[in-house]
């Protein structure tokens, strides 16, 4: 049998095969595109890291690709214009305090959102989430009058205060998802053995929910951190400014200081939102809370 009439039994190709066939490379296209992009964000991340932490190094640099000579005098002479101890006790005082009455205040919240069904529920819901859908400045200018009248200006309780209004709803966004995964079959199956609703909680609830509760502490520490507007209304002496305060203080009057000391403020700035982060997962693995929570809820029932 020639090769010609084998060919000629073979059944013909479909319209659906030959579509697969041909969209085959496009199979390629959109992990490549993926990674091109990824890799393109982390290059140009780490261009724009890099260039601040050469320039905070730089005796001078203006034309050339490298600065041609290099000093610490830039770090040593930031103490000539600020307090770095307490700006950084500062930033820790702030970002502590308000993590810690956000999820203080946050978690009864997020467990009446995620068990309890009762009229104008959205409505709460929507209230709760006010301060981040609205501009920060809305908000914040009215509320940093009220503290200015109430002699709380400049004052670290101040900036604790007016801080609180975004992290708040921030931590009970976290916390309601974590929450809502715990069964509430294993509260009921408790009661009903016996134990009490505070055993309950402390033996049942709090254990399933402390993961989530570490994801919003961790987000809510970064981004205390990096609040900026809200601090600055309140933060009017030089005693209670933090961090990213001082750094934009020392941005505007970059005619007055030299960029390469702006720089050298700036990477303390990251060094120390870094460090939280490092620190808080050493303790906590975000990408295994869901898993956790979903393992556990599992095992229980």
């Amino acid at each position: 049998m020639t090769q010609a009439s084998t060919l000629s039994k073979l059944p013909p190709r479909t319209t659906s095969t030959r579509t697969r066939i041909q969209r085959s490379p496009l199979r390629w296209a959109a992990p490549i595109l993926f990674y091109l992009a990824i890799g393109f964000f982390v290059v140009n991340l780490i261009a724009l890291v890099g260039t601040v932490v050469i320039d905070s190094f730089a005796q001078s640099w203006f034309k050339t690709a490298l600065p041609p000579a290099f000093t610490t005098n830039w770090y040593t002479s930031l103490g000539d214009d600020h307090d770095i101890g307490q700006l950084l006790l500062n930033t820790f005082t702030v970002a502590v305090t308000v993590t810690g009455l956000a999820l203080m205040i946050g978690f009864p919240a997020a467990y009446i959102l995620a068990r309890k069904q009762f009229r104008l529920k959205g409505l709460l819901t929507v209230l709760y989430l006010l301060p981040l859908l609205i501009p920060p400045l809305v908000y914040g200018i009215p509320m940093a009058t009220l503290l200015l009248r109430l002699n709380l200006g400049g004052s670290i309780l101040g900036i604790i205060i007016i801080n609180l209004i975004p992290i708040l709803p921030f931590v009970i966004l976290v916390l309601t998802p974590f929450i809502e995964q715990v069964d509430v079959s294993l509260e009921s199956a408790s009661r009903m053995l016996g134990a009490g609703r505070l055993y309950t909680f402390r033996r049942i609830v709090l254990p399933l929910v402390i993961p989530g509760m570490l994801t919003a502490g961790v987000l809510a520490v970064v981004r205390t951190i990096a609040l900026f507007d809200l601090t600055y209304l309140v933060a009017t002496t030089a005693s209670s400014q933090t961090l990213v305060v001082a750094l934009y203080g020392d941005a505007v009057a970059a005619g007055i200081r030299a960029h390469q000391s702006i720089s050298a403020l700036a990477v303390i700035y990251m060094l120390t939102t870094m460090a939280f982060v490092i620190v808080a997962l050493l303790f906590v693995k975000p990408t295994q809370f869901a898993v956790q929570i979903k393992t556990n809820t599992t095992k229980g029932g």
